[in-house]
């Protein structure tokens, strides 16, 4: 018996990195996985390498693909238990220089598809009356302000915010919210990082954090699927940081 036997978890940002970290091991208890991106071909090879997972293309600022894919979802296998909002983009640069157009694209994917997800599956999982669960993924600049990230900090500490007030609205159809707060983990994502590109630089930043290495995808998947399951029944509005102790 898996933890999420007979549950339908839909995933954004699926194709890769940490989503696809998290589809594989919803699958691997017992979940029916539906990965969600806009990167069609990496997400169709993720999908077919994965047992009971399967792929839709779902552009997260798009009102209209939010909702045909939950209703697909819906029709197609019943119901929809648990929704990971996980698609995210990176813009890094000082607010001075930050461009609008730059900025109005972060805010959509990483704010405004938060928003879109919450109310698309909040509103078929209060249909369904059988509660669910909605983990959104933020980060550590949602906790802190971080130089050189104000449009990327602003969104996360918006999905910190949303999710709170989701879990207060949600909560009496059985609906739980929470947000996860990775730390320094290594993706496509921030492959281009000094820690990722650099051994001293990447030796130094493993000193800084208390468990002494850089975080992996695994690690967030670990939480998110704790965040899914029944063993985390009583928590709702709250944020788990996993970044090897660096906010400890």
């Amino acid at each position: 018996m898996g933890e999420l036997d007979g549950k339908v978890a839909l995933i954004t940002g699926g194709a890769r990195g940490q989503g696809a970290a998290e589809g594989a091991l919803f699958a691997r208890e017992g979940a029916t996985v539906v990965l969600a991106d806009v990167l069609d071909e990496a997400g169709e090879a993720t999908a077919g390498a994965i047992e009971r997972a399967e792929y839709a293309h779902l552009d997260v600022t798009s009102e209209a693909d939010w909702d045909r894919v939950v209703a697909d979802i819906v029709a197609r296998h019943g119901r929809l238990d648990i929704l990971v909002n996980n698609a995210g983009i990176l813009l890094n640069g000082k607010l001075v220089n930050q461009s609008l157009e730059g900025w109005n694209r972060i805010v959509a994917i990483n704010q405004t598809g938060v928003f879109l997800g919450i109310r698309a599956a909040g509103r078929a999982m209060i249909e369904a009356g059988n509660g669910g669960s909605i983990v959104n993924i933020s980060s550590v600049a949602g906790l802190e302000g971080i130089f050189g990230t104000g449009a990327y900090s602003a969104t996360k500490w918006a999905v910190r915010g949303m999710t709170k007030v989701a879990a207060k609205e949600l909560g009496s159809h059985g609906i739980r919210v929470n947000s996860v707060h990775p730390g320094f983990i290594q993706t496509d994502m921030v492959a281009g990082a000094p820690a990722m590109t650099d051994p001293a630089k990447r030796a130094k930043a493993e000193r800084n954090i208390p468990v002494g290495r850089l975080g992996e995808v695994d690690d967030i998947a670990n939480m998110v699927l704790f965040l899914a399951g029944e063993g985390s029944s009583y928590c709702t509005g709250q944020e788990f940081v996993v970044d090897g102790g660096v906010h400890g």
